[in-house]
């Protein structure tokens, strides 16, 4: 488009499809929105704790030998010492990866980009890949993944929501299992829903299929194919969002119900340790989460509803120029072509193919890090008056 030209957007609450903006409210995206950097954070998670823990040792042991007069060996020299060793040993015990032939992996949520990008790395890594799609039949993505990818993808039907289609997908699986492959080695859930508004304004069905996309489906999908997954010694990930951990408007509903999936995570790790399986969380960056699981035209969809739903005395008390505001605030993370998943779909694969992975591990930017360790850290008066949204 030429400078100057005015960008069209359409009305969240109005019918219509191209509805110039108004010049008060003006063209929330006038260029291509620019995806956050997200960083790799999982090693120095990894290595944060040992490293405080060497310089506590260093303090100690040096305080000790001095005291003793055995030698005169500063705190500093101990702690590079202690550091390097441990560094160096994390980091070796860190890289090291299963081998990928004979394991069977289980990705849900195919039709969305992220669990698309994830089939394909899995596939590129060894790994045989049933993809499962919430719509197969008549989609061009599972077609292109067939294409693009090797035999020992198979594409499923698989909505999370459906017993039927859940008992159906693990009998197809136990059927297609590579050869002297005990089980399944990992279920990853990319499946999800995103309800957005403000509690008042989303309408309980919405909220209902949330909890039943973004947490039952899940609970229910690894209850049937737990037993799959035990008998490789495998694990379970499951793809969640910093919004567990940092409050945000209008995000209410979609953050409560991945944060229910968070602790039923905490609590399946402490069940499943013993038996020797995994479970990993992979709370993504807000804006790799909007891109994987939004589009423009749901968004306007969603909202549209909403409005119509509201009652003329909620509709006042509020107001229109209210409500487009709060859910055009979303538009930044409505799906872009150029947006990054390198970082979110490394940490995913990342947990199926270590042999030693993270419970958690937050591919975000470094303002979502430092906000969600504020979050979790600083006084809630504080933390909210610095963070005024």
């Amino acid at each position: 488009m030429a400078a100057g030209d005015v960008t069209r957007r359409a009305s969240i609450t109005a019918p219509s499809m191209h509805r110039r903006p108004s010049a008060r409210r003006g063209s929330l995206i006038k260029k291509p929105q620019s995806p956050s950097q997200e960083v790799p954070w999982d090693i120095i998670d990894r290595c944060a704790l040992p490293i405080v823990l060497c310089h506590a040792l260093a303090v100690v042991l040096s305080a000790l030998l001095n005291a003793l007069h055995i030698s005169q060996i500063s705190v500093f020299t101990l702690f590079l010492w202690f550091s390097i060793s441990v560094t160096g040993s994390l980091w070796f015990y860190h890289n090291l990866q299963v081998t990928a032939a004979g394991k069977a992996v289980l990705v849900t949520g195919c039709d969305n980009v992220l669990g698309n990008a994830l089939a394909r790395r899995l596939d590129d890594l060894g790994y045989h890949v049933f993809a499962g799609f919430q719509n197969k039949a008549g989609n061009i993505d599972a077609d292109m993944l067939k294409e693009d990818c090797s035999g020992r993808l198979h594409a499923l039907q698989l909505d999370e929501t459906s017993e039927t289609q859940i008992l159906s997908a693990s009998l197809y699986i136990v059927d297609h299992l590579p050869e002297g492959a005990q089980g399944l080695w990992a279920i990853v859930n990319c499946e999800s829903w995103c309800a957005l508004g403000e509690l008042e304004w989303v309408p309980f069905s919405v909220i209902r299929r949330a909890m039943e996309v973004n947490l039952l489906g899940p609970a229910r999908l690894v209850q049937v194919m737990l037993p799959l997954v035990r008998r490789a010694r495998g694990r379970v990930v499951l793809a969640s969002s910093i919004l567990t951990h940092v409050a945000a408007p209008v995000r209410g509903v979609h953050a409560a119900s991945l944060a229910a999936l968070d602790a039923l995570a905490a609590c399946l790790r402490r069940e499943l340790k013993p038996r020797g399986v995994d479970v990993v969380v992979v709370a993504a960056g807000e804006y790799t989460t909007g891109s994987a699981w939004l589009s423009e035209e749901k968004l306007l969809e969603q909202a549209r509803d909403m409005w119509k739903r509201l009652s003329d005395e909620q509709k006042g008390a509020y107001g229109e120029d209210y409500f487009e505001q709060a859910l055009r605030s979303l538009e930044k993370y409505t799906k872009n072509a150029d947006v990054d998943l390198t970082a979110v779909t490394r940490a995913l694969s990342d947990g199926v193919t270590r042999t030693f992975p993270l419970a958690r591990y937050t591919p975000v930017s470094p303002r979502e890090k430092l906000k969600s360790i504020l979050a979790e850290h600083m006084p809630r008066c504080l933390y909210e008056g610095l963070y005024t949204d």
